[in-house]
């Protein structure tokens, strides 16, 4: 009897360790026909016309999946590599090759939904089975204590009874081989250039030189955890902002699902086994809840958490001023902890959480510019984008995300003196003021003339003047946002009583 054949589409779970759809079809004795689809869509142009997909980001994806052919060969299997729609590539494959069934992960937003939906529309009238699996967080969807419609709108309500009364599965063993693939035309990797991209070299005082794929996610892992023995210190360390083993830097191959986040789970009950359990090997775990939650509550919510208003619904007269957006991009704001912070991004694709939290909340409540503009920057520059948890925070830091307190902001010189004292971290990333004294290198527009003159650095020159009072810009923008707040609070009463 002929083995059937499973066609497993790679998405964001670029690896063979602690996967499914692999495990399964293997267990079935199915031959495994492994394939990654480059969707044109996916380096289109965002609404506010950035690159869906930035250089940095790709690089690190042309990596991973460069990375997952050489694992698939070194078990006796392969890659196919395609660029083009799926919904269209994938039943093409499965006539030439005549495969029985096709597996993959699930997504949780409307653009992988959507291209989900047509993929099965056209299976179906070929008559092949689609499997597709949950496997993008800690806990399954299967072992939650509550259906999606009753995720709780609070973090903390969410993780107490995930905590409670559910238990993370253990990770899929990974193949030891796989059977060689059919006579097909493999594909080649494509280049940046092939994706409508030029070529960025990471700029050389990146915390870390990232490198896609499971290979050296996996070496990530052992490097933060065991050879640098960085876990036990990672609570008191995480808000860091400066050097490679402040935080775990795990990110980036969660996001292209080249690390399980189970794996991870199970790597630090080892170390806590093996060496010490306290705060911090938990909370590293606790930050993986949060990005479960994330993506559970889009679940739930679906597009609302792209709408302007967000999760809450909350109508605030944005500004979309691209000259001010311009300058907070570039990171010539005035204002070191986020010009630092904003160049980072710019020539590594990263930034420290510490760090997008005070951009954010700069751009959101000191300059009132339209928080999906900043999101949108972030989707296509961050190496470690992930779709539910980027727009999630960016949600919470707006103040219309379901979970936000208010008006929530973070004051930029204390978070500045608090967090880079010595001004170690901004004169890193700003080397027009690495002469002056860490007592002042946080508000250089209090410099006098003659001060300037002596480190080095003239206002309006070679730094700008800051853009905005910090303290006025808050009080403006909080009325803003407490009169949108007000008013859509009545809208919703005003509907309930129609209802």
């Amino acid at each position: 009897m002929t083995a059937k054949q499973v066609l497993i589409w790679y998405r964001n779970d670029l690896r063979v360790h602690d996967h499914e759809p692999l495990f399964s079809a293997l267990k079935s004795k199915a031959k495994v026909i492994p394939l990654y689809c480059f969707d044109p869509r996916q380096f289109g142009i965002t609404a506010y016309g950035f690159p869906k997909t930035g250089a940095f980001r790709a690089q690190f994806l042309l990596e991973s999946v460069e990375d997952l052919r050489q694992s698939l060969k070194q078990l006796g299997s392969d890659l196919i590599i395609r660029v083009g729609k799926p919904e269209t590539i994938i039943p093409e494959l499965v006539k030439t090759l005549k495969v029985d069934s096709v597996s993959y992960y699930q997504e949780a937003t409307s653009e992988e939904l959507k291209v989900e939906y047509r993929l099965k529309i056209a299976l179906n009238s070929l008559g092949v089975l689609v499997q597709s699996y949950w496997g993008a967080t800690l806990y399954s969807i299967k072992d939650l204590p509550f259906s999606i419609a009753e995720i709780p709108e609070v973090f903390t309500q969410f993780r107490k009874k995930v905590e409670y009364h559910s238990t993370v599965n253990p990770p899929f063993s990974p193949p030891q081989n796989l059977p060689n693939l059919p006579e097909i035309e493999l594909g080649e990797l494509p280049t940046l250039q092939d994706l409508g991209l030029e070529f960025t070299s990471f700029d050389s005082r990146t915390v870390l030189q990232f490198k896609g794929g499971e290979t050296a996610g996996l070496k990530r892992l052992k490097d933060y955890i065991w050879q640098q023995d960085c876990l036990k210190n990672y609570k008191e360390t995480r808000n860091g902002m400066l050097g490679a083993n402040y935080s775990s830097k795990f990110s980036p191959w969660l996001a292209l699902g080249c690390l399980s986040p189970r794996l991870i789970y199970e790597t630090v009950q080892q170390y806590e086994a093996q060496r010490i359990k306290n705060d911090s090997t938990y909370w590293l775990i606790f930050e993986l809840l949060w990005r479960d939650y994330f993506r559970f509550i889009v679940l739930k919510h679906g597009n609302k958490i792209f709408d302007s208003g967000g999760l809450k619904g909350i109508k605030i007269p944005w500004q979309e001023d691209f000259q001010q957006f311009e300058r907070w991009q570039t990171g010539i704001t005035g204002f070191p902890l986020i010009d630092a912070n904003m160049r980072e991004l710019a020539l590594t694709g990263f930034m420290s959480n510490r760090g997008r939290q005070n951009v954010a909340s700069f751009l959101t409540k000191n300059l009132g510019i339209h928080w999906k503009m900043g999101a949108e920057w972030f989707e296509s520059m961050l190496i470690d984008y992930d779709v539910c948890s980027n727009w999630g925070n960016w949600n919470y830091t707006a103040g219309v995300g379901n979970d936000a307190r208010g008006f929530r902001y973070f004051n930029i010189l204390k978070q500045s003196k608090d967090y880079d004292p010595n001004g170690d971290y901004v004169k890193y990333w700003l080397p027009e003021l690495k002469d002056i004294p860490a007592s002042k290198v946080h508000e250089p527009w209090r410099l006098l003339s003659v001060e300037q003159k002596r480190f080095g650095v003239i206002l309006g020159v070679d730094y700008p003047q800051p853009m905005v009072n910090l303290e006025q810009s808050v009080k403006v923008n909080q009325t803003i946002y407490e009169s949108a707040e007000k008013n859509s609070y009545s809208v919703r009463e005003q509907r309930i009583r129609n209802v």
